[in-house]
């Protein structure tokens, strides 16, 4: 990524040739050796991190003025802080190998002509001026190192540079992702939206399982884009073309899951079902449970009797350990009624998405990346009153 990115930013290859210790990491810019004085006027050495604003695969652009510093406060050649610095104490999660740039305060100081820099040259450049001035005058030490800095490769499942991540400043928590293999059994309304929340989660491998069509009904009650001639073509191939350019570890099988397909699962950290028929989802409750896969089920219940909609949407989390017993509790149905072939099924797509939002953040709460106040294995949404009602505790044996 560094020779990369240096052969199309001019503002960086400019640093670089300047002599700056340049490194990339977490689409953050990097730069070591960078010297200032403490409150004592004695030399320390920090560094500046600031964020990187993808515009595609190889141009970057700033965010805002802004930088982080590693380091402690600088202070000028009488030992005061230096002034018009701005920001405050902050942390930022940067990878394993840059664990030597320990960020401990952003600062932000504006161009006072045009409130604005130009490029990352022009504000690299003016916060070195600031801080590192005095340093210079006072000892003679230099940023201009020409330091080869061990590049920082990226390991990332993403084919784009994931900026939403660094922007929000939450890596850390998106790095507790990174070891998961998820399965999405079902890629019906709910489940298409489960795999498109997915496919933008850093887990480390999805696989996704339907063997049916892809029909224009589907068309209405799926995320995304659709083309005419993806209408007859299995979910699985619909699925795979439209979101293989924008990860790797993808995979996306024609195919049902049933009790036969045990080796389909293994090395599945966590599984979302997303079906609606009784006995499919009761063979996939047993293997999943079997092998010690927890997993989320999904289920949507709307009717119409008198004028408009209502329903119920619910989120059913069975873990490893207590999987067995919710499949007991019979919160999902897990047989075909007789009657099943003459109900309308009605599904509609914000409500798909609302029901795969659900699972997701309950995924994710599991993962530590959201709060959990009570631990919710099972969540019911009315659609008549728009509330909430969940079970976190077990019934005593």
């Amino acid at each position: 990524m560094f020779h990369q990115l240096v052969s199309h930013n001019d503002d960086i290859r400019r640093l670089v040739e300047k002599g700056y210790a340049i490194a990339f990491d977490s689409n953050y810019l990097v730069i070591r050796d960078i010297p200032y004085l403490d409150s004592e006027r004695k030399l320390q050495i920090g560094a500046i991190v600031a964020k990187l604003e993808f515009i595609d695969q190889n141009r970057v652009t700033q965010t805002d003025h802004q930088i982080c510093f590693a380091g402690s406060v600088p202070h000028g050649q009488d030992g005061t802080p230096i002034p018009n610095l701005g920001g405050g104490p902050t942390q930022l999660a940067l990878s394993e190998a840059s664990k030597d740039v320990v960020v401990q305060r952003s600062f932000s100081n504006k161009p006072i002509a045009t409130g604005k820099f130009q490029d990352f040259f022009e504000k690299i450049e003016s916060y070195v001026g600031i801080i590192s001035g005095p340093a210079m005058a006072l000892h003679g030490a230099s940023p201009y190192t020409f330091r080869a800095v061990k590049e920082v490769v990226s390991d990332s499942v993403f084919e784009f540079h994931d900026t939403l991540t660094s922007r929000a400043e939450i890596t850390d928590l998106s790095e507790r992702f990174k070891d998961d293999v998820i399965a999405v059994i079902g890629l019906g309304g709910t489940g298409a939206y489960v795999l498109d929340f997915m496919i933008k989660t850093p887990v480390q491998e999805i696989r996704a399982f339907d063997l049916d069509p892809f029909h224009v009904h589907n068309a209405f009650r799926s995320p995304g884009r659709v083309e005419a001639s993806e209408l007859g073509k299995t979910k699985a191939e619909v699925y795979l073309s439209r979101y293989s350019n924008f990860r790797k570890g993808l995979s996306v099988y024609p195919k049902f899951i049933d009790a036969s397909c045990s080796d389909d699962l293994n090395g599945v950290t966590f599984a979302f079902v997303c079906v609606d028929k009784g006995s499919s989802r009761a063979e996939i409750f047993d293997l999943l449970i079997s092998k010690g896969i927890a997993f989320i089920d999904v289920g949507m219940g709307l009717n119409r009797k008198k004028g408009p909609l209502n329903g119920m949407l619910r989120m059913t989390y069975y873990s490893a350990e207590q999987g067995q017993k919710v499949r007991d509790m019979g919160l999902a149905e897990i047989v075909d009624r007789p009657q099943d072939m003459y109900r309308a099924n009605i599904q509609i797509s914000e409500l798909n998405a609302l029901n795969a939002c659900l699972a997701v953040i309950k995924f994710k709460q599991l993962r530590g990346f959201y709060s959990e106040e009570l631990p919710n294995y099972n969540l019911l949404f009315e659609v008549g009153d728009l509330k909430i009602a969940g079970a976190s505790k077990f019934d005593e044996d």
